[in-house]
């Protein structure tokens, strides 16, 4: 079966539509901020052409990069698992986003609930483990509904909690936060589940972790992550 080219109909060339996906959902930029970035560089396009472009494209490009790197994550003889939510707000009415982050901060899974009861737990939970496997230890906050969502699926004794131990998925909170800002924060449920999923593939994709390297390093890593993003649904 012949696989046909996501941009097989559209008149402009996939390498400027990869490039105002990439900068709407990586940057805290708005939709008419990437309009503006995009004219100096001579593409004249309607800042109504980036919400298209990424609500069409953007699920595309993260079901990608993600393929590429739950098989990897895999790997991990001792993977840990950093489980939070954060309150959002859609119309005024709060919501909950559920987030699993590794021990070297990949964002794994996001999910949008109205409530953070147990229910909502072990949904996450197990979708969680249905797309990346089971971990070697949940660390999570003081939320009862981890524990009893953690016993029904049979891994209670692998719950840890502390005070300063899950810093690190509350520091994976910042980047979409800053987008949240940017955009004006959500209108609709099903439109915050869908951008948090894409940003925490593209987040991922372009996060080179530069205390962690030289400053060459870190330029080979940077060139190499935005030569792969570049080849993404490549005909």
């Amino acid at each position: 079966m012949t696989k046909h080219s996501p941009f097989r109909y559209f008149k402009t060339s996939p390498e400027i539509i990869r490039l105002a996906v990439m900068m709407y959902v990586r940057f805290p930029l708005s939709l008419r901020n990437v309009e503006d970035i995009l004219h100096e560089r001579g593409i004249d396009i309607s800042h109504e052409t980036v919400r298209f472009w990424w609500n069409r494209f953007g699920p595309l490009f993260a079901a990608e990069v993600r393929k590429k790197r739950v098989s990897q994550m895999r790997a991990y003889s001792n993977w840990q698992w950093h489980l939070d939510e954060v309150f959002v707000k859609i119309n005024g009415e709060t919501h909950y986003l559920w987030r699993a982050v590794d021990h070297e901060g990949e964002v794994l899974e996001s999910f949008v609930t109205k409530r953070r009861d147990r229910k909502a737990a072990l949904k996450f939970l197990r979708k969680t483990i249905k797309r990346h496997g089971r971990p070697h230890i949940f660390v999570t906050d003081m939320l009862r509904s981890y524990g009893a969502a953690l016993k029904v699926i049979g891994n209670v004794d692998k719950q840890e909690t502390g005070r300063w131990l899950n810093n690190r998925a509350e520091n994976s909170h910042q980047p979409f936060r800053r987008r949240e800002r940017a955009m004006l924060r959500f209108r609709r449920m099903r439109t915050l589940q869908k951008f948090v999923a894409v940003h925490a593939s593209v987040h991922n994709h372009f996060n080179a972790e530069r205390h962690l390297y030289s400053r060459s390093n870190f330029k080979l890593n940077r060139a190499a992550a935005l030569a792969e993003w570049r080849g993404l649904c490549a005909a």
